[in-house]
């Protein structure tokens, strides 16, 4: 269970550093690019943390990100329309690598305020039930 409150915290410090960047009220090109590659490991980050908070808490063995937005959904951590947003977000994350594709950019960064809320509830979710676990 140590291991994973670390990457529980690893994931609430990558969210932090992507939250301070979407606080800018002007944005340049550097800075959405930035914010992308900020989205590109916080993603990497929580999705590791709900892989193993599958496995560690829920009993699941599951592999890929996609199968780990469905576990959550199916052990009542997501709403149907929080899955759906979280596999968007998969798909999206999968795209970043394409972002020197101008209008791929923009539409991955429209969304990425989204993401990073969905992903604080996710995280919020997770320390919620570890916490409240028996020891």
């Amino acid at each position: 269970m140590e291991r994973l409150k670390q990457k529980l915290d690893i994931a609430y410090r990558a969210l932090s550093t992507l939250q301070d960047l979407l606080k800018s009220d002007t944005l340049t090109a550097v800075e959405r690019d930035a914010s992308i590659q900020r989205f590109e490991y916080t993603f990497e980050a929580v999705w590791k943390s709900g892989k193993s908070f599958l496995r560690e808490v829920e009993g699941l063995e599951i592999g890929s990100p996609k199968g780990v937005m469905r576990g959550f959904l199916q052990v009542g951590l997501f709403t149907e329309e929080q899955a759906e947003l979280a596999l968007a977000m998969v798909d999206d994350r999968n795209l970043t690598s394409h972002t020197y594709n101008e209008s791929l950019a923009q539409r991955i960064y429209a969304e990425i305020d989204n993401y990073a809320e969905l992903m604080s509830c996710w995280l919020s979710a997770m320390k919620a039930a570890v916490e409240n676990m028996p020891e």
